[in-house]
Order: structure tokens, then sequence, then C-alpha cells
């Protein structure tokens, strides 16, 4: 049933949407995302979202994407028509053109592959929406933002749907570093209990059908490296990336490792067997006085004093001049800091144990979580989320990125020196600074 009320089109659908998709067409977000595994009904929610803005929009343009043409044809477009047929809302195809209109409006609706991105430019739009936004690459979302610029439009609005595929530009964008304007809603697996209706068993046969992590990504609708070069594969941001604040009757952990470009080191405390990451300290072409003078800015005085942590290269002098280790402890005296103890390995724990020590911490066979990590941390994310082995090998990938590993082997640092497994007494070989 369709009308007019106060200049506004009413169209009667039948539609009950999921908690999740009821989430995502109430957002009001310039640009907003539906991220969810497989059968969570994202198609359905983007042919919907479509329909709304091209009644709130009468008599304007908007664009409906996907990746290819015959995802386009087969499962984007065929969702949209089988859902104006079945609610008899009237629309006219040019199949030439593959531009559709409303009757009720004339709103209009450009059906694009955006494959050839390129082609997406010209007409200014309303509003536009991309099914699998995880298979689109990045160019073609950021030449539709600059088409969304319809002054006529009541509603300007940018969507897309999508499986997660790792940490890819989708995740940064919409999640990792979401920019000013965007939103985006995670369905949670198992929710659409309209398929689960039809085919109770659809999910158990998939668990069957799928290794753990591709079925981790598709059925359960996470972020994970796929490919399994991941180095700490334990890190989830949902579960370990918490609000962690200062303790006074805590020492503050500092561990640090020594690269010019950037300085990296990491600010911690711990309460027992867990690890508490409050602050990281990120500093291009630095020394390492200025990374004291950095740490001492943010922490001008701390009572419970400081503990230092890091490579065990900082402790061996320079060419001329002191050590590394030298150096902080010369800063923090001058500053006021009575209680300064250093323990710091005389050579660097083995890169595979460290890195085992830091997924342990993360979550242990038992289940146990113990390693959190503010949220103000966002290189150490990165590095959490980010850092691989190099293909078939072992060996951490340290040239991908030369902004990545430095914070996690701090990180790894400190908890080598605090929560390794001890030697017997006598038995050890390493001397402490």
């Amino acid at each position: 049933m369709g009308g007019t009320r106060a200049g506004e089109w009413l169209r009667k659908i039948e539609y009950v949407p999921l908690p999740s998709q009821a989430r995502f067409h109430r957002s009001t977000a310039r640009f907003k995302g539906f991220s969810g595994p497989i059968g969570s009904g994202k198609s359905q929610a983007l042919c919907q979202e479509a329909i709304k803005l091209s009644y709130l929009n009468p008599g304007r343009t908007g664009l409906l994407g996907a990746p290819t043409y015959p995802m386009l044809r087969d499962a984007t477009q065929a969702t949209l028509l089988e859902i104006l047929t079945r609610n008899q809302i009237p629309y006219e195809l040019n199949k030439a053109e593959n531009v559709l209109t409303f009757k009720d409006t004339g709103s209009r609706v450009l059906f694009r592959a955006v494959e050839e991105f390129e082609r997406l430019r010209g007409t200014n739009l309303a509003w536009f929406g991309l099914d699998e936004l995880t298979y689109t690459q990045e160019e073609a979302w950021v030449i539709l933002e600059g088409r969304l610029r319809d002054p006529e439009a009541k509603r300007l609005c940018g969507f897309a749907v999508w499986t997660p595929k790792g940490y890819d530009w989708v995740y940064r964008r919409f999640l990792a570093d979401r920019v000013e304007g965007y939103e985006v809603i995670i369905a949670s697996p198992f929710e659409n209990r309209y398929l689960l209706a039809r085919v109770p068993d659809f999910y158990e046969r998939l668990k069957r059908s799928y290794d753990p992590k591709f079925y981790r990504q598709e059925v359960l609708g996470e972020y994970l490296d796929i490919h399994g070069s991941l180095v700490y594969w334990a890190f989830r941001r949902s579960e370990h990336v918490q609000a962690c604040g200062l303790r006074s009757d805590l020492p503050l952990l500092w561990a640090l490792d020594f690269n010019v470009d950037p300085m990296c080191s990491i600010v911690a405390q711990t309460d027992g067997e867990t690890v508490w990451v409050l602050e990281e300290i990120v500093l291009s072409r630095a020394t390492t006085a200025e990374a004291c003078e950095e740490f001492l800015a943010r922490f001008p005085q701390h009572r419970a004093g400081v503990v230092v942590y890091g490579d065990a290269s900082g402790g061996y002098g320079k060419t001329t001049g002191a050590s590394d280790y030298q150096i902080i402890r010369e800063c923090l005296r001058r500053a006021g800091y009575e209680k300064v103890s250093f323990r710091v390995p005389r050579a660097n724990p083995p890169v595979r144990e460290r890195v085992g020590l830091v997924n342990a911490k993360l979550g242990s066979a038992a289940g146990d979580k113990r390693l959190f990590i503010s949220p103000r941390c966002r290189e150490l994310i990165k590095d959490l989320e980010e850092v691989t082995y190099k293909p078939d090998s072992t060996v951490i990938d340290k040239e991908k990125d030369p902004r990545r590993t430095h914070l996690s082997d701090a990180l790894g640092y400190l908890l080598w020196q605090e929560f390794r497994a001890r030697a017997p007494v006598g038995e050890r070989s390493e001397r402490l600074l």
C-alpha cells in the first residue's frame, strides 16, 4: 500500500528485521556498514536500506553496486527485485542502461559493478550502497564518497555490507581507525532465526565443511588472519582492548625497543598474573634522551617507582658515550625518581619463546586471559593484529611495514622477564642489569 504524507511517500513493506538489521537501519551515520557472517541477512539489509532511501529522496538518484557484474546481477539485483515484486512496489527496469525507476517517487537506482571504479565518476548521488565491500577496491568507495553530493537530497548516505576478510582496508576504515561520520553494525552469529527455522543444521554443516579459521571468519564473522601467518594469533580486539587505569600503588613497567625511527616503548602495570598496558610512546627519529623526556612528560612522578625492560642491545655503549640504559638511569635520577630498577637480559630471548609467551598471556590453553591493552595504544594494537611471519617460515616479517613489530617486541621483553618459566636455582646463565 502506498501514499503520501506531508510531501513524503509511504509504502508498506513486509519485513521484520533481525536485531542487527534494525540497528543498521536506525543508524543516521553518513557512512555506515553492516558486518556479519554468512546467513546474517546482509543482502536483505542492503536492499531494504536502498528502498528506504529511494523513498526518503523522491526523484533523486542512488547507486547499488557489487564487486562484479555477475555478483550484482545474480545476488544484489535479484534480491532487490524479489523484495519489490513480493511487496507489489511498482517499478520499471531499463535493462539496457541497468537503471531501475520507482513509479511512486520517480527515484532512480543505478546498478553498477564497481570493479572498473573509474567509470563511477559522474552524476551526483543522493545515496549509494555496496554489496560484499571486502571484495571491492578502496578506490571505488572513495570515488563514490565524492559523488555523494546531491544538493536536493533529503538524506545523504553511503552504506555497505560485507563478510569479514582479515585486516583489510574495510576493517581499518570502519573499525580500527574509524573515520569521523562512520558507524558499523556487527551482526551476531546464529542470529538469523528465519534461516535456522528453514535449515536447522545450516551452521553445523558448515562446521563440518570448514577448517577452524575459515569457520570463524565466515560463520562467526570474526576478523582474523585467515592465511595462518599472523604472529599474535590469540589477540582479539573485542576481548583484550579495555580501559586501563593507572594505579598509584603499583610500579610503572617501562619496556623499550631501541629503534631510531620509530623509537618505541610501552608503559604497563601488573597485578599478580595480569598485565595492563597503559600507554605507548612512539617517536619518529628520536634519541633515548628524547624518549625519556616524553616518558617524564606523561609520568613526572610515580611514588611506587619504575622498572625498566628492553632490548639487550641497549645495555651496550655506543662508539662513544653512555649506553641507552645509563641514559635512562640518569634522566630518571635527575627527575627525582627514587625507586628505579632494571630487568634486562644479557641476551635477547628466543623469538619463538617470547612470542609464545605473549600469546599465552592473551589466552592460555585453560582459557585464561591475562593481558589487556588500553585503547590509547593504537600502534601496539596494530602490531598484535597485523604482524606476520614471512611466507613459509617462522621468521617475523620486519620489512613489510617499518612501523610494525617494535611495540610488540617491547611487550615481549617485559613479559619474558616477568613471566617466563624459570630454570632451577643455579642453572640460569643470564645476567640482569
